[in-house]
């Protein structure tokens, strides 16, 4: 095949295919993504990737996408929307291979779902598998890889097994969670989908994938309540129906009920690899689920890290919705101020923050947070900091430790006090024009379990002022010292 040529990726907003294109392009290949919505996934994808309309629900779109293709990911389905999703998974990979066949592409990779057909599989599993065989009715070389439970931040069946634990100290589990399933991390997904491409033999290859060994459902929650230091107690009953269990899933997980309910139906059925063969066959060798979770958990603390909240975030100068926005497991109050300043002098009061100039609003109840922190053990307040001007990454402030800083851009904490949780504060500045800049102040929150839930709704209203009225008084104190041209006293701010 040509190396030269393009490779189409459907399903690109979706969770394994927004991580395939970011893993292609950094690899140098050669992209194209269709899309119902191209002007949605322009902005995520390399200016090097071509982004073209498509539907496969509308045959005659796809003739652009498909032109000049060899290989095409083909990633799409539709159990996340209101219709009939057994019925438009089955008219879009027909109006898919068709119109494939019809442009001449030579190989179709797609991910679908494990389960033997030999027994009463689920609507879900059963049209996975469905679309597989139509594809391969293209008469193109076909690559189908069949997986279980995809391991990873953002993954729709990891996202509900996240929240059930995080959430729910005590679960009353139906049958399913004794069901065994053999889950794969994404990494190795992804490993087994860029392998494909140098897979030569003609015709429909199925290829089952996933970790070394099976695992309950029931353990799978286990091994993530172990690696979030959360103890959980289950009791299994045998009263809780498909529907009923879809209906729980909406009311405490972020899992819709609807989808929840096609989960729910999927996970009675048994979803093992029979057939290990494609780890020798794409030199793959998939890990473990407790390596899995820990790495998920790693990658998602460094793709936090590096989120820019001026992109992921409205501009406005309130969160979204009360209470902040949430991504993945994390909670985010992030609000913003612009200023009249050049950078330099609205990063000067962050970069002064704590110590003996004090956290510029309300700091007898920071001093009376650190004081309760000491009541039970923590570091408190009393660390201040070493130098009341400069800071460097690694170094004490009272109660929380500097984690990054990037001189006259941002500043970002880790707190070190006693909480049902992690949590850290963080300050962005940025241009806004020649002398105008934007300060974002940005409190994130990753909560343990339900206590750390309940202790960031009850202290929210406290945060509104607290942070509120921190920003505000930042905002005036780089103002004055543009003016003066000499860094802000605390009394010149009304501390």
């Amino acid at each position: 095949m040509d190396d030269t040529a393009k490779i189409l990726i459907t399903g690109g907003s979706g969770y394994v295919g927004g991580r395939l294109i970011s893993l292609l392009e950094r690899q140098g290949q050669p992209l194209r993504c269709m899309a119902r919505r191209p002007e949605g996934l322009r902005s995520r994808v390399a200016e090097s990737t071509e982004v073209v309309h498509g539907d496969v629900l509308q045959p005659d779109s796809m003739d652009e996408a498909l032109s000049g293709v060899e290989t095409a990911y083909y990633m799409v389905h539709s159990m996340g929307t209101g219709i009939d999703f057994e019925s438009a998974d089955r008219d879009g990979a027909r109006n898919f291979a068709n119109a494939a066949q019809a442009a001449g592409v030579k190989r179709i990779v797609y991910l679908g779902g494990l389960g033997d057909s030999q027994q009463k599989l689920s609507k879900h599993l059963r049209s996975r598998q469905e679309v597989g065989q139509i594809l391969a009715e293209s008469g193109a070389q076909v690559i189908e890889f069949r997986a279980s439970i995809v391991i990873g931040s953002g993954s729709l069946s990891f996202e509900l097994i996240r929240a059930l634990v995080q959430r729910l100290p005590f679960m009353i589990c139906p049958k399913w969670v004794q069901t065994p399933a053999q889950p794969i991390a994404i990494e190795d997904v992804l490993a087994f989908l860029v392998a494909a491409l140098k897979y030569e033999q003609a015709g429909h290859h199925v290829f089952e994938i996933g970790g070394p060994q099976p695992v309950t459902y029931r353990e799978l929650m286990r091994e993530y309540a172990r690696q979030r230091g959360l103890k959980r107690l289950m009791v299994s009953v045998p009263l809780l129906t498909p529907r009923l269990s879809s209906l729980w899933l909406g009311l405490v997980t972020p899992v819709y009920a609807r989808v929840g309910r096609k989960l729910v139906d999927s996970l009675k059925n048994p979803t093992v690899v029979h057939d290990a063969s494609a780890n020798e066959v794409f030199n793959v060798q998939p890990r473990g689920v407790a390596a899995s979770i820990q790495r998920a958990l790693e990658n998602e603390d460094r793709e936090f890290a590096e989120t820019r909240w001026s992109d992921a975030l409205s501009s406005g100068s309130q969160p979204k919705r009360w209470g902040g926005e949430t991504f993945g497991n994390r909670l985010v109050d992030s609000r913003t101020v612009t200023v009249d300043v050049p950078v330099s002098a609205a990063f000067t009061p962050v970069r002064r923050i704590g110590g003996t100039t004090g956290w510029y609003f309300g700091d007898w109840l920071w001093q009376l947070r650190g004081f309760m922190d000491l009541l039970v053990g923590g570091v408190g307040v009393r660390r201040g900091r070493r130098d009341p001007d400069e800071l460097h990454a690694g170094e004490t402030l009272d109660c929380w430790r500097v984690e990054t800083i990037e001189p006259d851009h941002l500043l970002r904490l880790s707190a070190e006090m006693k909480l049902p949780g992690r949590a850290w504060l963080e300050f962005e500045v940025t241009p806004d024009g020649p002398s105008r800049s934007t300060i974002r102040q940005t409190a994130i929150f990753d909560p343990l379990g339900l206590f750390g839930l309940c202790y960031w709704y009850a202290i929210y209203p406290l945060h509104e002022a607290i942070f509120g009225g921190m920003l505000s008084r930042i905002a005036r104190a780089s103002e004055l010292a543009a003016s003066e041209d000499v860094p802000a006293e605390p009394d010149t701010v009304g501390v």
